[in-house]
């Protein structure tokens, strides 16, 4: 059964995550070590502020679900991820899924660039194995919209969340369609099952008149 986060969750345990593998020296992470890098300003999309008590919250939730667990070999309360064991991911998988949920929607390319610290991605060809595998997986799976104008490929997301730069795609590729430069499939059905004369116009009751073909509905 896929896992679902609230986005402060998402955002604790993809912090656990980076800091894991980007600075290992500090790690597991105090309370006030996870909220700063919770509440950073780089590579943070979107930018967040949670508080002591968010981030506690989500822990606890987090630990619920057997993600995250607390240390006990400090004074000092420490938390660490247990993303691959409870997710039951591999470490590409979690990798990808990390930065999805610390940087949002980003196309095999982009995952491949920003995930440099995290893990070494031999081409982006192994970032598309990753998302293939993600996606055949059905638990914690991406998302593909529509590829971004000039971009190699199609911006992925994880399943559930929102994101201002996926609803612009979405909203660029509506306009695209009013336009005529895509294909609307609805469109197409409507068309083929519509009724034509033989002077192009549409064949309906009332009267038999109709409006030209060609003449888009508002979408």
């Amino acid at each position: 059964m896929a896992k679902v986060l609230t986005p402060i969750e998402a955002r604790v345990l993809g912090t656990l995550m980076e800091k894991a593998r980007t600075v290992p020296d500090s790690y597991p992470l105090s309370i006030n070590a996870l909220v700063l890098g919770c509440n950073q300003k780089s590579s943070r999309d979107p930018l967040m502020d949670v508080s002591d008590d968010d981030a506690r919250q989500a822990i606890e939730s987090l630990k619920a679900q057997s993600l995250v667990f607390e240390g006990s070999s400090s004074r000092v309360p420490r938390f660490e991820h247990n993303f691959q064991r409870g997710a039951g991911v591999s470490e590409p998988q979690a990798v990808v899924i990390g930065l999805l949920m610390l940087r949002g929607p980003q196309t095999a390319a982009e995952l491949r660039i920003s995930g440099e610290r995290w893990y070494k991605f031999v081409d982006t060809a192994a970032v598309e194995a990753v998302l293939q595998a993600l996606q055949q997986r059905g638990q914690l799976c991406l998302r593909r919209f529509v590829k971004c104008p000039g971009g190699a490929g199609g911006r992925l997301r994880l399943r559930g969340g929102r994101h201002r730069r996926v609803g612009a795609a979405i909203r660029h590729f509506k306009r695209q369609v009013q336009r005529g430069q895509h294909a609307d499939p609805r469109r197409q059905r409507a068309r083929q099952a519509r009724p034509v004369g033989s002077d192009g116009s549409d064949v309906r009751g009332g009267g038999g008149r109709g409006r030209p073909t060609g003449q888009r509905s508002a979408y």
